[in-house]
């Protein structure tokens, strides 16, 4: 369990791609052969796409390889940076719980007012529900990543 966990953007991140390659493939295949394409795959891929977005930026902060300017950043004194690092990453946080909450706040609206989509019928806060999700596994690692940079010095 503990492996599914520490790898769950990866395995996820694989399963949505794997998906949304198979879904255009076999609308291209039947848009060439048939003449004939099916809407709700494109709207299918386009919120599996949105998963996979939101789960490569928390991968993204779970390997501290998400994009930085450090122009300025590497021009302080060490004990600087390791301020302006935590404020930083305190920052992060808290875009990330606004996120969170914001998402929240749309997924019950929806919820409430049963938006399904247009060419699958389906409710929309299915795959709306991934920003608040999401939002809260970011948080997590972004915070794992915080504490565990601290403790090493890498900042």
């Amino acid at each position: 369990m503990k492996k599914i966990l520490d790898n769950l953007e990866e395995i996820l991140g694989a399963f949505f791609l794997a998906l949304m390659v198979s879904i255009s493939f076999f609308n291209v295949i039947t848009r060439y052969f048939f003449h004939f394409s099916m809407a709700f795959t494109e709207e299918l891929t386009l919120y599996m796409f949105v998963w996979a977005t939101m789960l490569g930026v928390s991968l993204a902060f779970k390997h501290g390889a998400n994009m930085d300017v450090s122009l300025l950043y590497d021009r302080f004194p060490k004990a600087v940076r390791k301020y302006l690092y935590i404020f930083l990453m305190l920052m992060s946080i808290i875009f990330f719980l606004t996120l969170m909450y914001w998402g929240y706040v749309e997924v019950c609206d929806e919820m409430q007012m049963g938006v399904i989509t247009e060419a699958m019928g389906l409710p929309v806060c299915y795959f709306t529900v991934s920003m608040p999700i999401l939002s809260i596994l970011t948080v997590v690692r972004i915070s794992v990543r915080l504490v565990s940079d601290l403790r090493n010095g890498n900042y």
